[in-house]
C-alpha cells in the first residue's frame, strides 16, 4: 500500500499541475474571467467551483491509474514489487464494473483492514464485494508479459 500510495501521490501532482498550468494560462490570457482577482491564484484560491474541478480531475487520474493497472495485468505497481495480483474468485472475469467496485469499497485502504479480522477467509471488504482475491505469486509467475 505504501508504493501504490507513492505512486498514487505523484500522479495526482502531475494531474493537478496540468490542469492548474491550463487554468493559469486561459485566465491570465483572457479566454476565462478573473472576475476582478488580480491574479489567477487568487481566483483558484477563492473559488469553490475551481477547487471542486481539481479535486474531481486529480481524483479521476488517480481512481484511473488503479483501475488501469488492475484490468491490464492485475497489479499495481507496489502489488508487483510484492508479487502480489488481483484473482477473480467466480468463473466469471474481473470487469470494468467490479474493478470499480473494488476501488471503491476500499475505502482508501482502510477496506484492507478486515484481513485483519477474518481469519478464516483473509479477505479484504472490496475483496468480498467485488468477488476477487489478491493472492501472492511465484517469482516464475510474476511476469509482465499482458502489459
Amino acid at each position: 500500500m505504501v508504493y501504490d500510495t507513492l505512486v498514487a501521490v505523484a500522479v495526482a501532482m502531475c494531474a493537478a499541475m496540468v490542469l492548474i498550468v491550463t487554468l493559469v494560462v486561459l485566465l491570465k490570457n483572457g479566454v476565462l474571467s478573473l472576475q476582478g482577482f488580480a491574479e489567477p491564484a487568487d481566483l483558484i484560491q477563492a473559488s469553490v467551483g475551481y477547487k471542486l474541478i481539481i479535486q474531481l480531475w486529480v481524483g479521476s487520474w488517480v481512481a484511473g491509474f488503479f483501475l488501469w493497472f488492475w484490468k491490464k495485468g492485475g497489479q499495481t505497481l507496489g502489488m508487483r514489487a510484492w508479487r502480489l495480483r488481483i484473482y477473480s474468485t467466480t468463473a466469471a472475469p474481473v470487469t470494468w464494473g467490479r474493478l470499480i467496485l473494488r476501488l471503491i469499497f476500499s475505502l482508501g485502504g482502510v477496506g484492507t483492514l478486515l484481513v485483519l479480522l477474518d481469519y478464516k477467509n483473509k479477505l479484504a471488504l472490496q475483496d468480498r464485494i467485488a468477488h476477487t482475491e489478491v493472492l501472492q505469486l511465484t517469482a516464475e509467475a510474476n511476469h509482465h508479459k499482458s502489459w
